[in-house]
């Protein structure tokens, strides 16, 4: 395997004058689409850097991008389950979920993270619209393995909820509470959630926002980041079950989202200011993409959004 590595900047402290000139083309390339995010990590749960990411994504919406948030919420769940003495145990590193933990699951998921982040982004104006995967059955699961408990394996996704959100003109925020096909709730890994479903609603994009610079060859060695990687490559890491720094869940997902259409897949660090407006509207991108060479349907620019077009109008004009 003969990755790309570290041919993109790392550490860029904000966004300048020259990165807003440049991002012109790249806006014109993104303008229409939809892009999913899935959120988590550092960037989530530290106050400051939650609000500024949620700034940026109102950005995207505005010039024309259409944003779909897919959010878990691992470390506000433990803490949870802590606090009411329900005993927090992993099984190659997926949580035991009994029947007393996912009513914390479901609790903290969609009442507490889900709305922190919908009221961070509806500070700008009222645009993001929090669910779950249980509400239209977005999202469905059976019982990945009775040793787990209610953790699910998801079955289908229903994108007919997300979809009318998107065409509304409003940013859906998934907490990744699965409905099970018994009729029960299942917790689901977000980074599989969120493969599915930018799989199942055509996503132009799918975005991994951690607290790690992107995927590592031999993590957590800084020389052995890879900065752009095929689906085929991909495979191999996960086959070969590399250390890789708990990627291979994002890894899976985002090869899920490839081979169905998806255009391209990051692996960004959300901890870094601007990380997710650098990645999606310059060429000075951060993190690791991941590409499948035979895919061509979602290269070529969508129609512009009226908002947008207006403002590239006055760009030009000004020039």
């Amino acid at each position: 395997m003969d990755f790309d590595k570290q041919t993109r900047p790392l550490g860029v402290s904000s966004i300048t004058g020259d990165v807003l000139t440049e991002a012109l083309p790249w806006i014109k390339n993104v303008t229409g689409k939809t892009i999913v995010i899935k959120y988590g990590g550092a960037a989530m749960v530290e106050d400051q850097l939650r609000a500024d990411v949620m700034a940026d994504i109102v950005l995207l919406k505005i010039i024309g991008v259409n944003p779909v948030i897919v959010h878990g919420g691992g470390k506000a769940i433990s803490a949870a389950m802590e606090r009411e003495g329900i005993e927090v145990e992993f099984i190659r590193g997926q949580r035991v979920t009994t029947d007393a933990a996912m009513d914390v699951v479901r609790r903290v998921l969609t009442g507490e993270v889900n709305q922190d982040l919908v009221g961070a982004m509806n500070k700008h104006g009222n645009m993001a619209v929090g669910i779950s995967g249980a509400d239209a059955g977005v999202i469905i699961a059976d019982q990945a393995d009775p040793e787990l408990g209610r953790v699910g394996r998801i079955t289908r996704i229903n994108p007919d909820l997300v979809q009318d959100l998107i065409a509304a003109d409003y940013i859906p925020v998934i907490a990744t509470v699965a409905m099970g096909e018994d009729g029960g709730f299942y917790n689901v890994n977000a980074d599989l959630a969120a493969g599915h479903i930018a799989s199942a609603i055509g996503a132009h994009k799918i975005i991994f926002l951690s607290d790690v610079n992107g995927l590592y060859l031999d993590y957590p060695d800084p020389s052995s980041l890879i900065s752009r990687m095929t689906v085929d490559e991909a495979k191999e890491i996960i086959a070969a079950d590399c250390n890789s720094g708990g990627m291979i869940p994002k890894l899976e997902s985002c090869v899920r989202a490839l081979e169905e259409g998806v255009s391209r897949a990051h692996i960004i660090n959300g901890t870094i200011p601007n990380a997710l407006l650098l990645e999606t509207l310059t060429n000075k991108g951060i993190g690791t993409m991941i590409v499948n060479p035979d895919n061509h349907a979602l290269q070529d620019a969508a129609p512009l959004g009226s908002f947008a077009a207006k403002l590239i109008e006055n760009a030009i004009s000004d020039e």
